[in-house]
């Protein structure tokens, strides 16, 4: 294979559109039903009658006094039933394994994953610093040791089936299978880095920032679809991306994002999108690309990024 093999190892499943629908719906059927079967029988044991529990639900359970580890934990099996859902597709639906999924390599390389994790775990801490000692007013101490050391070990265990759900779904599954249907590389590129975005239109940070901090996700898939197709596998970007959400979960909360949590510090600063936003997406994350490049040596961008898919016969 050439050098959009990631994308060509669809070819050795079956691909049928039929199959991207079936696959799809049971990845919907996973996430939101089976998947949430815990967070509704224990908020069900929460409430005090049916109806309190429905008025509950109508606010994502959060009048029931849920634990925020506890709910943070409930909410991510929702996108385990996703993950295992998908997976199922891959092999029973297409009939390919799973490590197509995942890598172009002849096994998955799991030393890039710690390698983007590290580095994107101290990444996200050295903008936190930095933020921290040019505000120091805008957080607050939020240290309690045994709900903080509960959260760790939740993060470190649960998030990194949340976040390589997303990563398959978006760098694997629908990266690999629209670039089979427009055969080439660059609108699968595209088209799962705007939907990765939109996949977090009605996260609470969109309704108290606006419909531009979409801008941000769509960005952000953009960072991991470009260095899974230049590295021609998502291991880098489900170790950056855990990474990122277990920093999000333990280091700092604010009372209007989607995950509340026990982390160590609150910023209590009035959110804005101004530099928060440029910074990452103009600075750190071509930065990102360019350190990566460097470590891996990725060469032909072009044709990693935009070129067009074949089946190569054997």
């Amino acid at each position: 294979m050439g050098n959009t093999r990631f994308i060509q190892m669809a070819f050795e499943g079956r691909n049928e559109w039929w199959r991207y629908l079936a696959t799809l719906f049971l990845v919907f059927l996973g996430w939101q039903f089976v998947g949430v079967i815990p967070l509704f029988v224990f908020s069900y044991m929460k409430a005090d009658n049916v109806q309190t529990w429905i008025e509950a639900a109508e606010s994502a359970f959060v009048g029931l006094g849920i634990n925020s580890n506890l709910y943070l934990l409930l909410i991510i099996f929702s996108f385990i039933g996703g993950l295992v859902f998908l997976l199922l597709g891959v092999r029973t639906v297409h009939h390919r394994s799973v490590k197509s999924l995942v890598s172009s390599r002849k096994t998955v390389d799991w030393n890039r994953i710690v390698l983007g994790f590290s580095f994107w775990f101290l990444v996200s801490i050295l903008l936190i610093f930095l933020d921290y000692m040019a505000h120091p007013e805008d957080f607050i101490n939020n240290f309690k040791l045994v709900p903080f050391v509960i959260l760790v070990v939740v993060s470190f265990v649960f998030i990194p089936f949340q976040t390589s759900f997303e990563e398959l779904l978006f760098r694997g599954y629908l990266m690999q299978g629209i670039g089979l249907l427009f055969k080439n590389a660059w609108a699968p590129l595209i088209l799962t880095s705007v939907g990765f975005g939109l996949l977090h239109a009605f996260n609470p940070e969109v309704e108290k920032l606006g419909s531009l901090i979409l801008l941000y996700y769509i960005g952000t898939g953009f960072l991991f679809g470009i260095i899974t197709l230049l590295d021609q596998g998502t291991e880098l970007a489900l170790g950056m991306h855990a990474a990122n959400n277990i920093v999000a979960a333990t280091i700092v909360t604010v009372d209007w994002a989607v995950f509340q949590t026990d982390a160590l510090l609150v910023d209590q600063s009035e959110p804005s999108l101004g530099i928060e936003m440029l910074l990452p997406l103009l600075v750190v994350y071509p930065l990102a690309i360019f350190f990566l490049s460097r470590k891996y040596q990725w060469k032909d961008w072009k044709r990693r990024l935009a070129g067009k898919i074949v089946e190569e016969k054997e």
